[in-house]
């Protein structure tokens, strides 16, 4: 029987859910919206975040937190290598950006095999960063779920604030919108495109990272949440930041509603019609495109 506190409790859920969708779609606009790239490898970023986490758990005996944090810095530095030995160099050359996408492809393609190598196809778990449950007249929420709702939400907000108000961020904008104008007036621009690589693969790796407790984690756990980011961000519009962070809300929320209306395998089914009718009505996304 669905009722007014179910109901309530999945739309939380859908929040949650969401949490991962918009930064996982946020991230990819990122690139997209700098370096016109779109990152079939971001989703493995997602997964080394996860497994960098159980690492440091398993082995170091550190608390989830540390580990979380480690895992941020870790994936961070190694995409800052990935762009600077194999996207950086695509740069000056003709047709660059098929190029660089056919290099995430190959990027996405090793990594799947190399965590099916080391870790095996064996699904891992880790313990939960904050045991317990919160209950407020009658609704239930795990209290990590919470934490999840509340890092993401911090780090959405911080990340926007870093792009509109950080010169940083203003400097990418600027290489965002004419790459060649912003070197005339002193920007590097690779170095922009090599921090936005690695700040958008951090974010994937937070994400894969706090969500592992209620994922188990998996070489190939980084494909869904790098379809569902693909359908975030056209379905926000291409190229806005705030359309990926309020489609990924949305969608969360309409795949959780759904379950409990239908059946669980229902919530993608329900997912890419939201996105082919909007797309029929409104081509640029439900946000449109919006220059940075």
């Amino acid at each position: 029987m669905i009722t007014g506190r179910l109901i309530i409790e999945q739309v939380l859920n859908g929040l949650m859910l969401g949490c991962m969708y918009a930064i996982v779609a946020s991230g990819l606009t990122i690139i997209w919206g700098t370096m016109r790239l779109i990152n079939f490898g971001h989703g493995e970023f997602y997964m080394l975040g996860a497994y960098v986490l159980y690492l440091c758990i398993t082995l170091l005996a550190l608390s989830p937190i540390y580990s979380l944090l480690i895992a941020i810095v870790i994936v961070f530095a190694l995409a800052i290598v990935i762009e600077k030995v194999a996207i950086n160099p695509l740069l000056d050359k003709p047709n660059w950006d098929n190029n660089a996408l056919v290099v995430t492809v190959g990027i996405s393609v090793f990594f799947q095999n190399f965590a099916l190598r080391v870790f095996g196809e064996r699904f891992k778990s880790v313990p939960y960063f904050l045991d317990g449950t919160l209950e407020v007249f009658g609704l239930r929420m795990a209290y990590q779920r919470i934490l999840i709702f509340a890092i993401s939400t911090g780090l959405l907000l911080g990340v926007w604030w870093f792009i509109k108000k950080a010169k940083f961020g203003l400097a990418l904008r600027a290489t965002a919108q004419d790459m060649d104008e912003a070197t005339i007036v002193g920007i590097n621009t690779k170095s922009i495109y090599v921090y936005t690589f690695s700040i958008s693969c951090a974010m994937a790796a937070l994400a894969g990272g706090i969500l592992a407790p209620i994922f188990m984690i998996n070489p190939w756990m980084g494909f869904v949440p790098l379809i569902k980011g693909f359908v975030t961000v056209v379905l926000g519009g291409l190229g806005s930041f705030e359309g990926a962070i309020l489609a990924g809300f949305m969608l969360g929320i309409v795949e959780s509603i759904t379950v409990i209306l239908t059946s669980s395998e229902w919530k993608d089914v329900a997912a890419f019609l939201i996105l082919i009718v909007t797309l029929g009505i409104k081509p640029s996304g439900l946000f449109g495109t919006k220059e940075w």
